[in-house]
Protein backbone atom coordinates (compact mmCIF):
# COMPACT_ATOMS: atom_id res chain seq x y z
CA UNK A 1 0.00 0.00 0.00
CA UNK A 2 1.22 3.46 -0.89
CA UNK A 3 1.43 5.98 1.92
CA UNK A 4 0.93 8.96 -0.37
CA UNK A 5 -2.14 9.58 -2.48
CA UNK A 6 -1.28 8.31 -5.95
CA UNK A 7 -4.17 9.42 -8.14
CA UNK A 8 -3.30 12.13 -10.64
CA UNK A 9 -4.23 15.73 -9.87
CA UNK A 10 -7.52 17.00 -11.33
CA UNK A 11 -8.55 20.61 -11.88
CA UNK A 12 -10.78 21.90 -9.09
CA UNK A 13 -13.91 22.81 -11.05
CA UNK A 14 -17.57 21.76 -11.18
CA UNK A 15 -17.10 19.38 -14.12
CA UNK A 16 -14.33 17.41 -12.43
CA UNK A 17 -15.92 17.42 -8.99
CA UNK A 18 -19.25 16.17 -10.39
CA UNK A 19 -17.44 12.97 -11.42
CA UNK A 20 -16.43 12.17 -7.85
CA UNK A 21 -18.11 9.25 -6.10
CA UNK A 22 -20.49 9.81 -3.24
CA UNK A 23 -18.31 7.69 -0.99
CA UNK A 24 -16.23 8.18 2.15
CA UNK A 25 -12.57 9.03 1.74
CA UNK A 26 -9.77 11.56 1.90
CA UNK A 27 -8.54 14.25 -0.46
CA UNK A 28 -5.75 16.77 -0.94
CA UNK A 29 -5.99 20.25 -2.40
CA UNK A 30 -3.02 21.86 -4.14
CA UNK A 31 -2.26 25.36 -5.40
CA UNK A 32 -1.21 26.23 -8.96
CA UNK A 33 2.36 25.16 -8.19
CA UNK A 34 1.28 21.70 -7.03
CA UNK A 35 2.01 22.41 -3.36
CA UNK A 36 -0.47 20.62 -1.08
CA UNK A 37 -2.29 23.28 0.93
CA UNK A 38 -5.03 21.19 2.54
CA UNK A 39 -5.83 17.61 3.49
CA UNK A 40 -9.49 16.83 4.07
CA UNK A 41 -11.92 13.97 4.43
CA UNK A 42 -15.47 13.05 3.58
CA UNK A 43 -16.96 11.31 6.58
CA UNK A 44 -20.32 9.99 7.61
CA UNK A 45 -21.78 13.50 7.87
CA UNK A 46 -20.83 14.43 4.28
CA UNK A 47 -24.15 14.41 2.44
CA UNK A 48 -22.71 13.22 -0.89
CA UNK A 49 -19.34 11.94 0.31
CA UNK A 50 -16.23 13.08 -1.51
CA UNK A 51 -18.27 14.97 -4.10
CA UNK A 52 -19.84 17.36 -1.59
CA UNK A 53 -16.70 17.67 0.56
CA UNK A 54 -14.49 18.72 -2.36
CA UNK A 55 -17.22 20.83 -3.97
CA UNK A 56 -17.24 23.04 -0.89
CA UNK A 57 -13.73 24.23 -1.76
CA UNK A 58 -14.48 25.48 -5.28
CA UNK A 59 -13.86 29.22 -5.30
CA UNK A 60 -13.37 29.42 -1.54
CA UNK A 61 -9.60 28.92 -1.40
CA UNK A 62 -6.66 29.35 -3.73
CA UNK A 63 -6.76 25.62 -4.41
CA UNK A 64 -6.48 24.81 -8.10
CA UNK A 65 -6.29 21.01 -8.08
CA UNK A 66 -7.40 18.02 -6.06
CA UNK A 67 -6.84 14.30 -5.78
CA UNK A 68 -8.65 11.76 -3.66
CA UNK A 69 -8.83 8.23 -2.33
CA UNK A 70 -11.97 6.28 -1.46
CA UNK A 71 -11.38 4.83 1.99
CA UNK A 72 -13.84 3.64 4.63
CA UNK A 73 -11.16 4.22 7.28
CA UNK A 74 -11.09 7.90 6.34
CA UNK A 75 -10.21 9.30 9.77
CA UNK A 76 -7.16 7.06 10.22
CA UNK A 77 -6.08 7.80 6.66
CA UNK A 78 -6.60 11.56 7.18
CA UNK A 79 -4.34 11.52 10.26
CA UNK A 80 -1.78 9.43 8.40
CA UNK A 81 -1.61 11.97 5.56
CA UNK A 82 -1.22 14.85 8.01
CA UNK A 83 1.63 13.04 9.76
CA UNK A 84 3.36 12.41 6.43
CA UNK A 85 3.18 16.10 5.57
CA UNK A 86 4.46 17.09 9.00
CA UNK A 87 7.38 14.69 8.69
CA UNK A 88 8.34 15.63 5.13
CA UNK A 89 7.60 19.37 5.18
CA UNK A 90 8.13 20.21 8.84
CA UNK A 91 4.45 21.07 9.35
CA UNK A 92 0.96 20.12 8.26
CA UNK A 93 -0.48 21.82 5.14
CA UNK A 94 -1.13 25.54 5.38
CA UNK A 95 -4.94 25.47 5.45
CA UNK A 96 -4.99 22.68 8.06
CA UNK A 97 -2.90 24.74 10.50
CA UNK A 98 -5.79 26.90 11.71
CA UNK A 99 -7.75 23.79 12.67
CA UNK A 100 -4.83 22.22 14.49
CA UNK A 101 -3.07 25.34 15.81
CA UNK A 102 -3.83 24.68 19.48
CA UNK A 103 -2.86 21.04 19.45
CA UNK A 104 0.57 19.73 20.29
CA UNK A 105 0.74 17.06 17.59
CA UNK A 106 -0.25 17.43 13.93
CA UNK A 107 -3.10 15.00 14.37
CA UNK A 108 -4.70 15.73 17.63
Amino acid sequence: MQLRLTRPWRDLNEAEVSRLPGQLGVYELADEDGQVIYVGYAGGKSLFGLRSAVQGHIGSTRAARFRYEVNSQYMSRYHELLMLHARDDGDIPELNRATHSRRRSPVG
